[in-house]
């Protein structure tokens, strides 16, 4: 179940939760005049994306100027505070991990192998490809016509990158492909499911970490993404034996039959109509 504070004006800020993918949650600040924060701390890793404007990030015991395209970090425990600077307007996107989830997600990178998070020496970048992530995936998790298998995957992926650019760990062994085949058979075989992405890194014995990177250079897509190509094929075969739209998109496993119709135009450039038709 997905939950949002209501707003009561467009100022009012904006929060998303998902019961399914406990480990995130995300804000969304239109105009950061309208609220200022003492300094303070959370027990979750924090990340931001300024989207407009330029504010004051105080970290610690220093303070920053920061701006458009500007990302900022903070550790878990580490006092921080970001507000307007003389009432000129600002907007920023802000994601809250778990800290024990990418603690794991570390670990799956190649970082030693105890318990421990391993902090961000980075307090903020310019990073553009940081920031255009940041804010995609804030874009993806908000959208409630994305599945939560395509909001975990691009969670991973976001968060693999952050590490790679910010924290860069050794390389890990690479896996034999016949893993990344596991993987692709059990989606293939499962594509009109509900699948989550533990369902597939259990069938192919693979981290998420590393699925998410090697199955996409190895089949040149997303497993997202291979599981709507497989979901698009099944309606095909459905169409072509002259099934009902509406009852097609249910059977392949689309949240409602606008979903399926954008997915089914995007692969094929045609409406299901037009295809059955």
């Amino acid at each position: 179940m997905k939950h949002a504070v209501a707003k009561d004006t467009d100022k009012a800020p904006r929060f998303w939760r998902d019961d399914a993918l406990p480990f995130i949650e995300a804000r969304a600040i239109a105009d950061g005049r309208e609220v200022c924060y003492s300094r303070h701390a959370h027990a979750h890793f924090s990340i931001g994306a300024i989207t407009h404007g330029r504010s004051t990030y105080l970290h610690e015991r220093s303070a920053f100027e920061v701006g458009v395209g500007t990302v900022v970090l903070m550790n878990p425990g580490d006092v921080h505070a970001c507000n307007p600077i003389d009432d000129q307007p600002w907007s920023y996107v802000m994601l809250y991990v778990e800290t024990p989830w990418l603690t794991d997600l570390q670990h799956q990178l190649g970082f030693s192998a105890d318990s421990a998070f391993r902090r961000f020496s980075a307090t903020h970048t310019q990073d553009a490809r940081l920031f255009t992530g940041l804010t995609q995936l804030y874009e993806v998790l908000v959208d409630p016509q994305q599945d939560v298998l395509r909001k975990h995957s691009a969670a991973v992926e976001f968060f693999t990158d952050v590490q790679q650019r910010l924290n860069p760990a050794d390389q890990l062994l690479r896996e034999p492909n016949f893993k990344l085949e596991r993987a692709a058979d059990y989606i293939r075989d499962n594509c009109t499911q509900l699948l989550k992405l533990e369902d597939i890194c259990e069938a192919a014995q693979l981290s998420p970490s590393y699925l998410i990177r090697a199955f996409k250079q190895h089949f040149g897509m997303t497993p997202h993404a291979y599981l709507v190509n497989r979901r698009i094929q099944f309606a095909r075969d459905q169409l072509r034996s002259g099934k009902l739209i509406a009852d097609v998109a249910l059977a392949a496993g689309f949240a409602d039959q606008a979903h399926f119709q954008r997915a089914f135009k995007q692969h094929l450039a045609a409406t299901p109509g037009q295809y059955r038709d």
